[in-house]
């Protein structure tokens, strides 16, 4: 059941490498008798350096994967060139033989040059049409297209210059960007990339998951408070409120998960899905769509980025921020959404356990190969799938809904919902339940089964609520409650409207 990639064991173990050689070279020296801390201290700092790594490089995945999705969606071929214009120039004009002024290599690098420009250039006499176009429409052969836009994107916020707005409060306005960061960067020290790849493990640790994502709504407000600015103050005041109101039916919905898996612990919550022999997407579909619809209410993507609301606010709480200010409240955005990601992997989704990998692990020599996966990659595309799905295509498929819309449906629509989820994951566990089928081998459990019959149980459900979920997403009698606040209509022509009096 357990991830055979171990790098806790490699490092932390008591036979480890690491413990070996700090033994031997301690042997004989006043610090012997302390070899084992500092075998401990020296594993602890490698595995955290080594998962925070790869959680935080492989982000730039999502940034090329929503770059390319957009560009396919709006029919367009995206940022396919960016690494071209180290040596094509425009419309034909370059820097000339630049590569003769380099003190070293010169030659080298144009040589480099040359051949680029000749296999990945503008011209093509295959091609007429191509041909005379010339630098305006023939892209040659992209080398990973777009992913190096974002390169150039961090040194674009690296260049730029960083202004405090007059009459800001200073010392606030330059500790806001630092708390957001923070908080959000806190968040990944407690994601596990599989059963031995994770930086720590709290026993509480879906909890302390809910309280990083609340500190970020303080530094939020303060940066929109301290910039002196009323675009900024109104953002922040919006945003503010609409973490509040989105908060609250989060934490349920986890409390909903916790109850289910009988834990507040990531770690063993994922393992109780494998045990119990079912992914809890398929007996809480409707603790699915609250965590997703709230985490992106919480990351504040459309159609829930009412704070920012470039049309309105400029840029919203972060209008005054520039340079790498800005890029690092971009960052953070992207961050906490890829946390989302993984969160929503690891509670919903099985974490690093591979669909029916249970059956499929006892077939043999197929279920040898298929368990030789690395429980990390199966997390990391699980949640490169989640964001692709959910957050980029909800982000340009959406319209943004208004700020009263926004805390009403938060309010009025996701906090009885997680209510009503909560109740059910009581009574699952308390009456579906079957403790004694669990089984935490390769092979997993049946504990959701009913009449004897495995899988009855998360099968119904799932139909269950697709149903509803349909029913729902195709009511469009619109007469029939003219005042439920997702209406599409405008009900007074605007002017005619007295706040407070009809």
């Amino acid at each position: 059941m357990d991830d055979i990639y171990d790098l806790r064991s490699i490092f932390l173990g008591k036979d480890s490498l690491v413990t070996s050689i700090i033994t031997s070279v301690l042997e004989g020296t006043p610090l012997e008798e302390n070899a084992s801390d500092l075998s401990f201290l020296v594993g602890t700092f490698a595995v955290v350096n080594i998962v925070f790594l790869m959680l935080f490089f492989s982000q730039f995945a999502i940034l090329w994967i929503e770059r390319k999705a957009v560009a396919r969606m709006n029919d367009r071929r995206g940022a396919t060139t960016a690494l071209r214009s180290l040596w094509v120039g425009e419309n034909g004009v370059t820097a000339g033989e630049w590569w003769n002024m380099l003190p070293f290599g010169g030659s080298i690098v144009g040589a480099i040059n040359k051949f680029l420009n000749k296999r990945f250039g503008n011209r093509d006499e295959k091609f007429p049409t191509v041909d005379r176009v010339n630098n305006r429409s023939w892209m040659g052969y992209s080398i990973f297209p777009g992913f190096f836009q974002n390169v150039a994107d961090g040194m674009k916020f690296l260049l730029k210059e960083h202004m405090v707005p007059r009459r800001a409060d200073k010392l606030i306005f330059e500790v806001s960007p630092f708390l957001i960061v923070s908080s959000t960067l806190l968040i990944l020290g407690i994601i596990p990339l599989s059963s031995g790849i994770y930086a720590t493990n709290p026993d509480l640790s879906i909890l302390y998951a809910i309280a990083i994502f609340g500190i970020a709504p303080i530094g939020v407000f303060f940066a929109g408070w301290s910039s002196n600015n009323k675009y900024t103050l109104i953002g922040g005041i919006r945003s503010a409120a609409q973490l509040t109101a989105y908060e609250i039916p989060l934490l349920l919905t986890l409390l909903s998960v916790a109850i289910l898996s009988g834990t507040f612990n990531i770690i063993e919550s994922i393992h109780f899905q494998h045990a119990a022999g079912s992914w809890n997407l398929f007996l809480m579909p409707l603790g699915a769509v609250l965590f997703l619809v709230t985490m992106i209410a919480e990351v504040e993507r459309v159609p829930f980025d009412m704070p920012e609301a470039e049309a309105e606010l400029v840029e919203g709480w972060w209008t005054e921020y520039g340079g790498m200010r800005f890029g690092m409240l971009f960052m953070a955005e992207y961050i906490r959404t890829y946390a989302a990601c993984f969160l929503f992997t690891h509670f919903f989704l099985g974490g690093w356990h591979l669909p029916f990998q249970g059956t499929i692990s006892q077939i043999p020599m197929l279920g040898d190969a298929y368990v030789l996966i690395p429980g990390a990659l199966v997390v990391l595309l699980k949640s490169w799938l989640v964001f692709l799905v959910v957050f980029v295509w909800a982000r340009f498929s959406l319209a943004r809904i208004r700020t009263d819309q926004i805390l009403e449906f938060g309010w009025r629509m996701l906090l009885p919902l997680s209510v009503a989820q909560v109740i059910l994951s009581v009574l699952y566990r308390l009456y579906l339940f079957q403790p004694e089928n669990m089984s935490y081998t390769a092979e997993g459990g049946s504990a959701w089964s009913a009449w004897g019959v495995p899988m009855v149980i998360p099968l119904a459900t799932t139909l269950l609520w697709l149903a509803i979920f349909y029913i729902l997403l195709n009511d469009e009698d619109k007469e029939a409650a003219p005042d439920r606040m997702y209406h599409v209509y405008t009900l007074q022509p605007a002017g005619t409207h007295t706040p407070g009096k009809d």
